[in-house]
């Protein structure tokens, strides 16, 4: 510490004495340096690029869990390998500091999209763009700030709100209230729906006003802000360059079974060029392209839902047989291995009232019916189903469940990824979801106002906006005294399951704990205390000039 303390000491008192020297002065002309690295449109523009790809690594290819984290303890799914698990010990996983660090990645990541927001902002004023250029650097910089730091405060409460770029160490910082953190994003939001492009002026995978107005609804529900809540998801449901999708579209609408809740899922129908309107933020993913967070010769690297939540069917054996290839580029998980096992409460009770009909529940949407695919098995060409298993096989275990077939690629996997083109296995490498991803969707939009309804004790139009998406589904629709806010999040899990980042959902409500315990016994040990993650003890230590407080029960 002396030794650090000292060369900070000598280098500051040498940049003193320097200052008067004129002839010492480095300017910088042919090479990149803090000074010059933003300047132009085109250096701003690569900027912002960087903040889209700390998003995309954060919530879907940082490596195979951390993105997983927005899932895992929660309602949704559970730990099928517990060895391995960051959630089975929840002590453990939310502990302040430890071996698993998830509060530690997750504060570290999104503060790096802060502090490149911060950084684009500030030097906004010195550059050399049009007042044009700056305003939509701006808007970007700001939507990308309110993004993280939305996140932030769902995920700890209270976190210090930094709002220009840093310079030199700083250990004083303190938490500023939640509250605060709220107004702060809504202030952000604002600005950028104003100023950001309309989505039909934007590529695919860029943010527009529709999703700063998506975003800036669901900030004020956090905020308590009902009646706002409702007015900007109004703005954004009434444009008219976007509608739920409801006949079927893009890349594979003549392939049976299918509809066209399945056709949101397939490869290249998620942006609008498709004639998708119902995506607002689409992440892209390139496979096999330098930057394109995807690549079929390894896993790494690439969104692996598919190995998180499909079942590891080879495993399973009935009679001592194994009724199925594996891995295979069809309705039998891909190469699952049986991470992310659904709750019985997420694959079976919600959908009690509307089993048949709601074609988000449909056997191509949520696989339930597994035909046996290998030739070896007295069962081939048969069902096996999870609703009526064979005898001695266990629903759910890692090797058995039923699973969205949204986080698989069925009949799509890249070709490189083929093994054998006759019995359609895979390669090794497979195991990622090979599809852009949707960041928001309109339907999420609809159950945002449907929420701020709920809010305002409007029951009648929550349950107008909730019937909208259930009517696309062919779902029977929920009558107004039976909308409260358990049924919006069951609604939620119908339409988004693994697409949704949960926990988001769940901890922005505080609710977390209360669906876990209920709906959730895997997670035996959930507390109230893990509505908040705890702030990084690394985070509480290095700033040993100021205090940052821990949040209650840690």
């Amino acid at each position: 510490m002396k030794k650090i303390f000292s060369i900070t000491f000598i280098l500051l008192i040498s940049t003193f004495f320097s200052c008067k020297k004129g002839y010492l002065d480095e300017k910088p002309l042919d090479f990149l340096s803090s000074a010059n690295a933003l300047v132009t449109n085109v250096d701003f523009n690569i900027a912002i690029n960087d903040m889209y790809r700390v998003t995309r690594i954060e919530f879907f290819s940082r490596d195979e869990q951390r993105p997983f984290d927005y899932i895992f303890g929660t309602d949704i799914v559970f730990d099928g390998q517990p060895d391995v698990a960051r959630h089975t010990n929840m002590a453990a996983a939310y502990a302040p500091s430890g071996g698993l660090n998830i509060s530690l990645s997750h504060w570290s990541a999104l503060y790096k999209i802060i502090s490149e927001a911060n950084t684009i902002i500030g030097r906004i004023p010195a550059s050399s763009m049009t007042d044009a250029q700056k305003t939509q650097a701006e808007a970007k910089g700001r939507f990308f700030r309110a993004f993280a730091y939305r996140t932030l405060a769902y995920l700890y409460g209270g976190v210090p709100l930094i709002l220009s770029e840093v310079t030199t160490p700083k250990t004083d910082f303190v938490r500023a209230t939640k509250a605060a953190v709220l107004n702060q994003c809504i202030d952000d939001l604002k600005f950028a729906v104003i100023n950001l492009p309309a989505i039909t002026a934007v590529q695919d995978g860029e943010i527009s006003n529709l999703a700063a107005g998506h975003l800036l609804a669901e900030v004020y529900l956090a905020a308590g802000q009902f009646q706002n809540a409702a007015d900007a998801a109004t703005v954004v449901i009434n444009n008219p360059a976007v509608a739920l999708m409801k006949n079927r579209f893009g890349s594979k609408s003549t392939v049976t079974p299918g509809d066209v809740y399945w056709d949101l899922f397939q490869p290249g129908n998620q942006n609008r060029k498709s004639g998708n309107t119902e995506g607002l933020w689409v992440i892209q993913f390139e496979t096999d392209i330098l930057g394109g967070g995807s690549t079929s010769t390894a896993m790494a690297g690439s969104y692996l839902l598919e190995r998180q939540h499909a079942p590891l069917v080879r495993d399973l054996t009935v009679n001592g047989k194994a009724p199925f290839l594996w891995p295979v580029d069809d309705y039998t998980g891909g190469r699952g291995i049986g991470w992310a096992i659904s709750t019985k409460y997420f694959s079976d009770v919600i959908w009690q009232s509307d089993f048949t009909n709601d074609i988000r529940n449909s056997n191509n949407n949520f696989v339930r019916n597994f035909i046996s695919n290998n030739p070896a098995s007295p069962l081939y060409g048969k069902v096996v189903s999870t609703q009526n298993p064979p005898a001695g096989v266990t629903v759910p275990s890692r090797a058995f469940y039923a699973y969205q077939s949204k986080c698989t690629t069925p009949g799509g996997h890249p070709t490189n990824l083929i093994l054998d083109p006759v019995l359609h296995t895979l390669k090794a490498t497979a195991g990622g979801t090979y599809l852009d991803q949707y960041m928001f969707r309109l339907a999420e939009t609809y159950l945002i106002r449907a929420e701020a309804y709920l809010g305002l004790n409007n029951l009648v139009n929550a349950a107008a906006d909730i019937n909208v998406v259930r009517a696309r589904s062919k779902a029977s629709p929920v009558f107004p005294t039976n909308v409260n806010i358990d049924y919006i999040l069951d609604e939620r899990m119908r339409e988004f399951g693994v697409e949704e980042k949960r926990r988001l959902t769940l901890m922005r409500l505080g609710l977390l704990y209360d669906r876990v315990k209920r709906f959730n016994p895997y997670y035996n040990d959930v507390l109230p205390k893990y509505n908040l993650w705890p702030i990084p003890a690394d985070e509480i230590e290095r700033n040993n000039t100021g205090k940052l407080e821990q949040n209650p029960g840690y």
